[in-house]
This record gives C-alpha cells, sequence and structure tokens, in this order.
C-alpha cells in the first residue's frame, strides 16, 4: 500500500508540474522599477488570462525577482490575477 502511495504521489507531482509548465509565458523585459516593484515586459499570449500578445507592466510579487534581470533579458514568467491586479508570481531569465 505504501509503494501505492508514492506513485500516486509522483504522479499527481508530475501532472502538476507539466500544468505549471504550460502556464509559463515567454516575454522580454522592457524596464524595471523597483521602487514600485513593477516590471515591464514584452509578452507572448498570456493563457491562464486570456490575453494576447502585447507589452504592459505588472506589479511582482517578491520585489527580489527583480534583483538578477535587466532590459532586454529574455524571460519565462508566470502571471496570476490577484485582486484587480496582474501579479508576476515566477520569473526567471532564459539563457
Amino acid at each position: 500500500m505504501n509503494t501505492l502511495k508514492q506513485l500516486l504521489f509522483v504522479a499527481v507531482f508530475a501532472a502538476t508540474s507539466l500544468a505549471h509548465a504550460a502556464d509559463m509565458t515567454d516575454g522580454e523585459v522592457r524596464k524595471i522599477d523597483k521602487e514600485t516593484k513593477k516590471i515591464t515586459l514584452k509578452h507572448g499570449t498570456i493563457k491562464n488570462l486570456d490575453m494576447p500578445p502585447m507589452t504592459m507592466v505588472f506589479l511582482v510579487k517578491d520585489p527580489a525577482m527583480l534583483d538578477s534581470l535587466k532590459p532586454g533579458d529574455k524571460v519565462k514568467f508566470a502571471v496570476e490575477m490577484v485582486g484587480p491586479a496582474m501579479v508576476v508570481t515566477e520569473i526567471s531569465a532564459v539563457k
């Protein structure tokens, strides 16, 4: 029975990881404003928000996410609606 639980856990984890990866959007950093905790991104389609490609300003969940980025960086990011705001919850530079 323990093996069945472990197998189920691995399957759920793998499915969750794949679903999360599908929510990541390609983008390019245009501007960073650490003081206001905002980032301007030129992005592709944001599927989970049904948003077409465009350039726009987002709030970031954690200002520390901005420390390793600079304008021109290609990124993958996730964004969610938090109240009335679209908030970047995860972002990483793509090599």
